[in-house]
């Protein structure tokens, strides 16, 4: 299958390509061409199936053309060595855990197949092409999963940003204490400054001589679309499951979007759910364009659920580019002439939007475990609380809970009163002596510490 920019103006790549890359030359976001629905069939035997067997269905419709099936299938299980289980909160509502991974966050699906599949590819090339270098900016959880999904494959090095100050504790002893393959480098600034370096990196056309450049944000296509096996998957768990009227409503914490991106990929796919929520926190740039039809990017803001703070989210893009596709027919050639009033239209018909201050995020947190026992992540608490106010009758509602609360032990701690036991493997990754390079905002200042390499 071949990729092609969401600025429409670089040649179409392969997969290969597009993974490799990361970014398009014209800076757009890779898109496949095209997306294939999945069988009736499918879905009439997905209550039934195994969680990777469902995900290699999914993979294969993406990536069937370009990786050979029996290496598919050992990415797609490789990928799928925990389980993302649907756990009922309360009456119609439930969390769709996705922390039961390396790493304890929803990123480690997505950042495991990642790495698995560029490794694919460096041995089907071999190591005489050299190093690639993978780059990733992270607010919080993606550094961790992506350092950890990475580490000590051959051909690879990784170089984490990540905002100084602005993840916490334990999310930063996830990818400071590893060493090896993995360089974390500590930046004076915000999330959406870290990836501001990212993406000047990606055009810069004597860093790209001196060294192989990939990113593992959900900028890339092998990190954001595997992200959709589990919403198969959650689907699948529900005892509501209807192929024709499904009553199925998914929110999504969102903040560069990658991960309800893919969840809408799903439905393109054939996905059963009858409408999405994206939940924000006080970084309300996707909301505001929900209502008014306009994306005004801002810079971002620090809060409770630091993993949203994003000021400019990057599938902002594709989300456009995806609707346009419905808009213009599905002619990939037009999409660039889409009406824009017609492309925000097939949005809000589909998706809603909420946002939540820090005090709105505590107090859903303490009602939430006082009526139920559930212990939310501040992230998890704003889809919680965005199906308690638009869940409508007869609907069940799914939210993600995207880390596990102990990664955030002491604001869930102060919250709710408690002393949330953290797990074994996080206590590990805090045991381990911070390694970090600290870098200022600026691009000349990171080009020239990767032309030292």
């Amino acid at each position: 299958m071949q990729y092609y920019s969401t600025n429409h103006k670089a040649p179409a790549a392969s997969l290969r390509k597009a993974v490799i890359k990361g970014l398009a030359e014209d800076r757009g976001l890779y898109m496949p061409e095209r997306i294939n629905r999945l069988p009736k069939a499918f879905f009439d035997d997905m209550p039934t199936m195994r969680f990777q067997d469902i995900a290699y269905n999914v993979a294969e419709a993406f990536f069937g053309e370009d990786v050979d099936p029996d290496g598919l299938m050992d990415l797609v299980y490789d990928t799928l060595s925990f389980d993302c289980p649907v756990v009922k909160v309360k009456d119609n509502i439930y969390a769709l855990e996705l922390f039961h991974g390396p790493t304890l966050a929803f990123k480690d699906v997505g950042a495991r197949f990642m790495a698995r599949l560029l490794q694919y590819f460096i041995r089907q090339r071999g190591t005489a092409d050299g190093t690639v270098n993978v780059l990733v900016a992270t607010s919080g959880d993606t550094g961790s999963a992506v350092a950890n999904g990475f580490l000590g494959v051959e051909g690879i090095h990784v170089y984490v940003l990540y905002p100084k100050g602005k993840v916490s504790p334990i999310q930063e002893c996830q990818f400071t204490t590893l060493g090896q393959n993995i360089t974390a480098i500590e930046v004076d600034g915000t999330f959406d400054d870290c990836q501001a370096l990212v993406k000047s990196a990606f055009m810069d056309q004597e860093l790209n001589r001196h060294m192989k450049l990939t990113s593992a944000n959900s900028i890339n296509v092998a990190r954001f679309l595997p992200q959709a096996f589990y919403y198969f998957n959650a689907v699948a768990q529900t005892s509501n499951f209807k192929l024709q009227t499904s009553n199925t409503v998914i929110c999504v914490p969102s903040g560069n979007f990658g991960n309800i991106c893919a969840a809408l990929f799903g439905h393109q796919m054939g996905l059963p759910v009858k409408r999405f929520i994206a939940a924000n926190n006080a970084n309300d740039i996707f909301y505001n364009y929900l209502q008014t039809g306009r994306y005004e990017p801002k810079p971002s803001k620090q809060t409770l659920a630091n993993a949203m703070d994003v000021g400019d989210p990057s599938n902002f893009a594709r989300i456009i580019d995806l609707y346009a596709r419905t808009v213009v027919g599905d002619s990939i050639a037009d999409i660039p002439q889409a009406d824009p009033a017609a492309v925000h239209a097939a949005i809000t018909s589909l998706i809603s939007g909420a946002t939540y201050s820090d005090d709105q995020i505590r107090q859903t947190m303490r009602k939430c475990y006082a009526e139920t026992g559930y212990i939310l992540d501040p992230h998890g608490a704003c889809g919680y609380r965005a199906l308690e106010e638009q869940l409508q009758p007869g609907e069940v509602g799914i939210f993600c809970e995207t880390a596990h609360p102990a990664k955030f032990k002491e604001k869930v701690d102060d919250i709710l009163g408690i002393d949330i036991p953290i797990p074994d493997r996080l206590a590990a990754f805090m045991k381990g002596e911070k390694q970090s390079i600290p870098l200022s905002r600026h691009f000349d200042d990171f080009k020239r510490l990767l032309l030292s390499v």
